[in-house]
């Protein structure tokens, strides 16, 4: 699916940078199980790990794992729809950018903050204030994290380009509302901009 690397401008509210000294990156569960739709933004998601890594920041990557029995109301949402761990579905795709002492969070839920993960308390010992989004489905997990993000104090972006999800008006539809109240939004050309280096 195509994601909307342009147009997100029309939904902009406010427009800020972030701060390499304060932020952090979080890929979102980019994974076996979502490898067609990770797919066509691949190279976002490479461009925005090598940015982000290139001017400090730490990377964090989450993989979305469901416990057995599978917890409610998840399992009534998406019936049959598991990710078991040990499965080529549950391990992070190889072009993810994962490099060794990257902290890997494994989730149950939509948000990556939820049950225990231990994501928040990582965030703040390692200094962070702002979190960068970008990974997948834009309008699931990426959206339910960075709402959690805002809601837990921290400073928000979202990636328009090295995120995606099932269709074109379910990706708008997330843009708009992070636009609206939740997080800047940015692209690979504005990380470039905003974090000094071009990714080689």
């Amino acid at each position: 699916m195509p994601t909307p690397t342009a147009t997100y401008t029309k939904y902009e509210t406010r427009r800020r940078d972030p701060d390499p000294r304060r932020a952090a990156l979080l890929v979102i569960d980019v994974q076996g199980h979502f490898a067609s739709l990770a797919a066509p933004i691949m190279p976002a998601i490479t461009t925005t790990v090598a940015l982000c890594r290139g001017a400090g920041l730490p990377v964090v990557y989450t993989r979305h794992v469901d416990p057995v029995p599978r917890s409610r109301p998840l399992g009534e949402w998406w019936p049959g729809d598991r990710i078991d761990a040990g499965t080529p579905a549950a391990e992070l795709l190889p072009g993810a950018g994962r490099a060794e002492g990257d902290l890997v969070v494994e989730k149950s839920t939509y948000s990556a903050f939820a049950g225990g993960t231990g994501l928040e308390e990582a965030l703040r010992r390692a200094g962070a204030e702002e979190v960068i989004v970008a990974g997948l489905m834009t309008n699931l997990c990426c959206e339910t994290t960075a709402r959690d993000a805002f809601v837990r104090g921290f400073r928000v972006f979202f990636s328009a380009d090295a995120t995606a999800t099932a269709t074109p008006d379910l990706q708008e539809a997330t843009l708009a509302n992070m636009a609206y109240g939740f997080a800047y939004i940015v692209d690979c050309e504005r990380l470039e901009a905003a974090l000094g280096k071009p990714a080689n």
